[in-house]
């Protein structure tokens, strides 16, 4: 992934594989190579504030009513992670940029109806700006807050960049000092962050790391592999001791991570063997170390190259649920697998879009035991956020839009989180401005 300043550039993908694609029957077919890299050019006129959330929540499908919300992230803002605090508050990041290069990361915290002042967590001219790979804000037990996010090292190279991060314990009026998880000062890629409550109640994270890839090479072109690693931050923000996950993993999609029960479970896209499969796999912290990165379903997809497509996990006590993305076979889809021994093992997957998926998935549990899945669909020349509602036992409710959102990599990841009956949708909205956009939805 490449950094942006006052603009995004580059991808994982060859560029004999990037553009634009012509017809529908292209579009199908190009999925199943780039996912993530289409351009789709759906201009849908909307004329600011509520009026343009309002519009971008309309769609041919129907489903149950969704209720734009205020966002209290500027124009100019992008990249929203979603996260809810141990009082039932959802937390929403974002990141702004301007057009002189300076990126200012920050959140908001909402209860009831309002949402708190915007708090800055960082800013400056160095941080790495990406679609894809985006900061994240967490509550750990007893009120702590986390944030990561990210920002250049100073190498040569375009992918040289540290992960950053930082706590408070005063709702984000003090910060303590940035903190560096990885101890071995390559000019390297670090990114694809996924923190967690890990036991004991330390703040754990896995990321990729790229110490392993030549020095210049990018995503494997050195000889060098991309690795899954975790560390833990304790109380007094120690650092624990650096694992290995995975020695060999896909290169910029991101990873997830949930706490179920007493282990931690984290799904990332691994990349195995010279034939290049890049199927979903899971490892499990249990009984004090990293299980072996086990695929959830051997889909079997052939890829070159990395589709900055990765999955997403949501955990209750030790029910998880898994969303993923494949294209094996030619077909591109968005599928979920249950688990109810925390991540142990898995049942078949399910199918959950409507014909093509552009991926980027998203995943909520419900109180009573199905998931909530969100994806990006591509139909009649328009790309737009749906939602299925998926039950353990694999039937399936009629899908629903979220939003219409451009289908290139400048609407980045729709996100979603849940408290209570309530669940929030964040989403980029690209035209006429930039902006993260919100909507709720009650559940009955």
């Amino acid at each position: 992934m490449a950094p942006t300043s006052a603009r995004q550039t580059s991808n994982c993908w060859p560029a004999s594989r990037r553009g634009a694609l012509a017809s529908g029957v292209a579009l199908a077919l190009g999925l199943a190579i780039a996912s993530m890299l289409v351009t789709l050019s759906w201009a849908r006129g909307l004329r600011g504030g509520e009026a343009a959330s309002r519009s971008s929540l309309a769609g041919a499908r129907t489903g149950p009513p969704l209720v734009p919300v205020a966002s209290p992230a500027p124009p100019g803002s992008a990249q929203p992670q979603l996260a809810v605090g141990r009082d039932g508050a959802f937390i929403l990041s974002w990141l702004e940029t301007d057009a002189g290069g300076r990126a200012r990361f920050r959140f908001a915290t909402r209860t009831q109806a309002a949402w708190s002042t915007p708090v800055l967590v960082a800013e400056g001219t160095d941080f790495f700006v990406n679609w894809a790979d985006v900061p994240s804000v967490v509550q750990l037990p007893g009120g702590r807050i986390a944030a990561h996010w990210l920002q250049k090292s100073g190498g040569d190279g375009p992918y040289a960049y540290d992960v950053k991060l930082r706590v408070s314990d005063d709702g984000g009026a003090t910060w303590s000092a940035p903190i560096t998880p990885h101890r071995d000062g390559t000019k390297t890629e670090h990114g694809f962050v996924s923190m967690f409550e890990a036991p004991g109640g330390a703040l754990g994270l896995v990321w990729l790391d790229g110490r392993q890839m030549a020095a210049g090479g990018h995503h494997g072109e050195g000889g060098g592999a991309m690795t899954l690693r975790a560390a833990t931050i304790d109380a007094g923000l120690a650092l624990g001791h650096e694992h290995v996950v995975d020695d060999r993993v896909c290169e910029c999609c991101p990873t997830t991570a949930v706490r179920a029960g007493e282990a931690v479970v984290v799904a990332y896209r691994d990349r195995g063997g010279s034939a290049e499969i890049r199927d979903i796999s899971v490892s499990r912290f249990v009984d004090g170390r990293w299980t072996p990165g086990r695929a959830v379903h051997e889909d079997g997809w052939l890829m070159p190259a990395c589709p900055v497509n990765g999955p997403s996990l949501a955990a209750d006590g030790r029910r998880v649920a898994l969303a993923w993305f494949t294209a094996e076979g030619n077909e591109p889809r968005a599928l979920v697998a249950f688990s109810g021994d925390a991540g142990a093992t898995w049942g078949p997957p399910v199918r959950v879009d409507d014909g093509v998926a552009l991926g980027r998935v998203d995943s909520e549990l419900l109180p009573d035991g199905s998931v909530l899945v969100t994806w990006i669909e591509f139909e009649d020349g328009r790309s737009e956020v749906r939602g299925r509602r998926v039950r353990p036992d694999g039937t399936k409710e009629p899908s629903f839009p979220v939003a219409g959102v451009s289908g290139d990599r400048a609407s980045g990841y729709p996100r979603m989180a849940r408290s209570g009956k309530t669940v929030l949708f964040a989403w980029t909205e690209t035209q006429p401005v930039k902006q993260v956009r919100l909507a709720a939805l009650a559940l009955r």
